[in-house]
């Protein structure tokens, strides 16, 4: 009985140790040309966070890669359709002196939001709709960039970049040592309710430069909340078929963002 007990007690040494590995992100992989076992350590890699498998891990960078590319293509269209009317003085006219149709065009986005919402897994209409909405709100940055001087508006975007890439990268450095940004979302909804109505009674009561650059200001530092709060969701919470709600709301953060930016710049230049 003694070596069966043995031999029982050395397996299950064995066992413990394999979900030891396994608790810590190693794994054994046999090669089948050598006769030794490697290492494969996911904390020493792209691990994204800790306490998450190989096999999720692979597919939650695959997810990640793809709504970044969305992402850059939404980006690409604005920048392009954004020079266009800068570049397009009868376009940049047209805009500004038909009031009812930047109406239309500002009106259009928000109309947007329910359908990209309600369809966001239907490929491809998903897409068509993301188009459009990416379209429409590239018309607004670029009279509001037609109407601000070329430098403010270079400086906007130089500092936009820095700030989302210092930003996205903290947020992984940040998610892969255990650290959740979770808890940001009620002060963030709080706080954007509030950056809605400030814009609501500034159409009636217009600010004051300082006040205006003040806004910007704090504007400015809840999207960078933002921002790191929805990459936080991309890496650990949006579930694979999210990925146009995923690549939308990172979208959004980064316009807002850039928007806030020149304000402070333009009322600072004022």
């Amino acid at each position: 009985m003694t070596p069966i007990s043995t031999e029982n007690e050395q397996e299950q040494s064995l066992q413990k140790a394999k979900n030891k590995q396994k608790m810590y992100g190693y794994e054994r992989v046999s090669s089948p040309d050598a006769g030794k076992a490697e290492q494969f350590d996911l904390e020493s890699g792209d691990t994204l966070y800790p306490g998450l498998s190989y096999g999720e891990n692979e597919l939650r960078w695959g997810f990640i890669r793809k709504v970044y590319g969305i992402l850059a293509a939404q980006l690409l269209l604005t920048t392009g359709v954004s020079a266009f009317v800068v570049l397009s003085p009868p376009i940049n006219d047209l805009l500004r002196g038909n009031s009812g149709l930047l109406l239309f065009i500002c009106l259009i986005p928000l109309i947007l939001v329910w359908p990209l919402h309600i369809y966001h897994q239907k490929h491809p209409l998903n897409f068509i709709i993301l188009g459009l909405f990416t379209l429409f709100l590239s018309l607004t940055i670029g009279l509001s960039c037609a109407n601000t001087d070329g430098r403010i508006v270079l400086e906007a975007l130089i500092l936009t970049a820095a700030v989302v890439s210092s930003l996205t990268g903290y947020t992984f450095w940040a998610s892969k040592n255990g650290k959740d940004f979770n808890c940001l979302g009620p002060f963030l909804f709080t706080s954007l309710i509030i950056l809605v109505v400030t814009s609501l009674i500034q159409m009636f009561f217009p600010l004051g430069p300082a006040t205006t650059a003040v806004y910007g200001a704090i504007s400015a530092l809840i999207f960078c909340g933002f921002i790191v709060y929805d990459t936080d969701n991309l890496i650990k919470r949006f579930t694979y078929d999210d990925y146009i709600l995923a690549s939308a709301t990172l979208y959004l953060d980064i316009l807002n963002l850039f928007i806030s930016i020149m304000r402070v710049l333009r009322s600072g230049d004022n």
